[in-house]
């Protein structure tokens, strides 16, 4: 019988390969797959952290909100990529919003799958300390973007992000992505985003394309700066 999705997700994912047969098949068993229209909330801030997310297919933002509805979106999570580690290993509830960007099939570890992989496999402990470290050097330079440059910077940097070999492994040249979701992943508004691609197409950077995006200088993407702002200021986790 050919695979599911699902488990064609679950045994391409990187870590899958630090595990033995048998356990693996047991992986595959005890998750699940969810289906989350666009819009709708994966995770929500406060509630338990209960599952280990992976994207099967689709987008989610991740961000967090004040209570007169500002929101800042911190990171945005594509097909082959996985979420909410921290707070599992922490033993605690969300701190930030999971949003389905478009319609997404979700992969669905639940935790106690999850704590059996870290505490047995000590390969899968290995990879996820890296995925942790990459990710904790995403957020500084995300923090560093949103101090010091303005949004043509941050576009730049945030779609340079989704190319992080360690976090979005599936990650090719095109992104597909359509203006209004590329804006609500770095913030910005669709008309914002649209000026900002076209500055960084203009550089010859990345180029725009039906249905999404073709980045052309990655290096260049990771590396771009407002004018008078030293790229060299780039921080080593958008590499």
């Amino acid at each position: 019988m050919p695979s599911s999705p699902l488990e064609t997700m679950l045994r391409d994912s990187v870590w899958a390969s630090t595990l033995p047969a048998g356990e693996l098949d047991q992986v595959v068993r005890e998750s699940y797959e969810r289906r989350v229209p666009a819009g709708a909330s994966l995770m929500r801030t406060g509630e338990p952290a209960d599952h280990w997310f992976g994207v099967v297919d689709g987008l989610l933002k991740m961000s967090v909100s004040t209570p007169d509805g500002r929101q800042s979106t911190f990171t945005g999570v594509t097909a082959g990529g996985w979420a909410g580690e921290g707070s599992l290993l922490k033993l605690s509830r969300w701190r930030y919003d999971g949003v389905a960007v478009r319609e997404s099939r979700i992969a669905c570890m639940p935790r106690h799958t999850f704590e059996r992989l870290v505490s047995t496999q000590i390969g899968f402990a290995r990879f996820l300390l890296n995925h942790l470290n990459a990710r904790l050097s995403l957020f500084i330079g995300l923090v560093e973007y949103d101090r010091l440059f303005g949004p043509d910077a941050r576009l730049a940097r945030c779609l340079a992000t989704l190319f992080n070999p360690d976090l979005y492994p599936r990650a090719g040249q095109f992104v597909a992505l359509s203006q209004e979701e590329i804006g609500l992943l770095a913030g910005l508004s669709r008309q914002r985003a649209n000026e900002s691609l076209h500055v960084l197409q203009r550089a010859g950077l990345l180029r725009v394309e039906f249905g999404g995006v073709t980045v052309l200088d990655l290096e260049g993407l990771r590396s771009f700066s407002a004018p008078g702002v030293p790229a060299g200021r780039l921080a080593a986790g958008q590499r």
